[in-house]
């Protein structure tokens, strides 16, 4: 079957490998005649409407070549009918990209430094492209950040859930209620004139970010989810995936902490690049943009879990009620450090 696929792109004979950690898309590495590229086929279950994902590329790509050609880029290779995405019937959807020579990817931010080089490469990202119109993009996974959305969905699975999971989930989810003014700041950002929509990543996990071989940033990845947005989305998921030294999938909640450097690489890199472009008002939220992330996941794992796991499935029995808790406990962590971060930033911008 990849064989077909690869032969759209003029591809006869390569050694096919499979790649990454991704949970999303499959990956495949291949080497055609000393050339590297990264073959992906889209989840179609997740993504409803790939097309609008080529589109987006093909939109900021052409943008770029006219306003930034200096930005560096990765665009799919195209078929040889001039496609940037393959549809296979029964197969799915593909698309073939340049693998990018010297560089590699970190699954977790080792250290602070590699915090700092991928909040500077997603702040550049959305910096760069501060003039593009962002109502042309389309909207690839409607409603993914909408914390109101996702409390309703949560208010839901409390009223008509599992009981028994709701039973047991009672100190978590009385937790999560008492910290609704999230949302409520939510709500009051979206009527802000004082925060701007801009072309925003939506998934700044530091793998989506390419690292030389002197582990400084190349460039932002995996722009399927690149849709209008908050900067707060992209903040708050560093600071989600980041901030702790253990992951979400950490069922010793013990082990979770803030660690403060990470938190100073996340604020000094990005606001490098975006200090000037955010509004005094936006640098304020600049911590908030954590607990929007933070909670949000939180909900969501929950709401799963209330639901029967119907979304993220579950590995072992109360696996997204572990998770639920472990975001919980990480929210928890960042309310407790907020006053010393919000110091961190005005350290960076004097003048909050």
């Amino acid at each position: 079957m990849l064989e077909e696929v690869l032969s759209s792109y003029g591809i006869t004979t390569a050694i096919i490998q499979p790649y990454g950690s991704g949970l999303i898309h499959n990956t495949w590495k291949i080497n055609h005649q000393s050339n590297d590229y990264i073959l992906q086929r889209i989840n179609h279950n997740v993504f409803k409407q790939p097309e609008d994902i080529a589109k987006n590329i093909e939109a900021i790509a052409s943008w770029l070549r006219k306003n930034h050609p200096e930005y560096f880029f990765v665009i799919p290779v195209e078929t040889e009918n001039n496609g940037s995405l393959l549809h296979v019937p029964r197969e799915g959807y593909f698309r073939l990209f340049p693998f990018v020579k010297n560089s590699h990817t970190h699954d977790v931010a080792e250290s602070a430094e590699q915090a700092f080089e991928a909040a500077r490469q997603f702040g550049l990202f959305t910096c760069v492209l501060k003039d593009f119109p962002v109502e042309d993009l389309k909207i690839t996974l409607p409603d993914f950040h909408n914390l109101s959305y996702r409390y309703i969905q949560f208010e839901n699975a409390v009223q008509s859930g599992n009981s028994k999971r709701i039973k047991e989930a009672e100190k978590t989810i009385h937790y999560l209620h008492s910290h609704s003014d999230i949302v409520s700041t939510y709500q009051q950002i979206l009527s802000d004139k004082e925060f701007k929509l801009r072309v925003t990543h939506h998934d700044t996990k530091i793998s989506n970010v390419l690292f030389d071989n002197n582990e400084k940033g190349i460039c932002v990845i995996d722009l399927d989810t690149v849709m209008p947005g908050y900067f707060i989305s992209d903040v708050g998921d560093m600071m989600r995936t980041y901030l702790s030294p253990v992951s979400e999938e950490e069922k010793d909640l013990s082990k979770i902490h803030i660690r403060e450097d990470y938190f100073y690489g996340i604020a000094k890199g990005y606001l490098k690049e975006m200090g000037t472009e955010l509004s005094y008002v936006e640098i304020q939220h600049f911590v908030y943009a954590g607990l929007f992330m933070i909670y949000m996941q939180a909900l969501r794992f929950l709401t799963d879990y209330l639901n029967d796991d119907k979304y993220y499935g579950s590995s072992y029995p109360g696996h997204n009620y572990i998770r639920a808790k472990n975001q919980a406990t990480l929210l928890q962590r960042v309310l407790e450090k907020r006053n010393e971060l919000s110091k961190i930033v005005a350290g960076i911008n004097p003048g909050i």
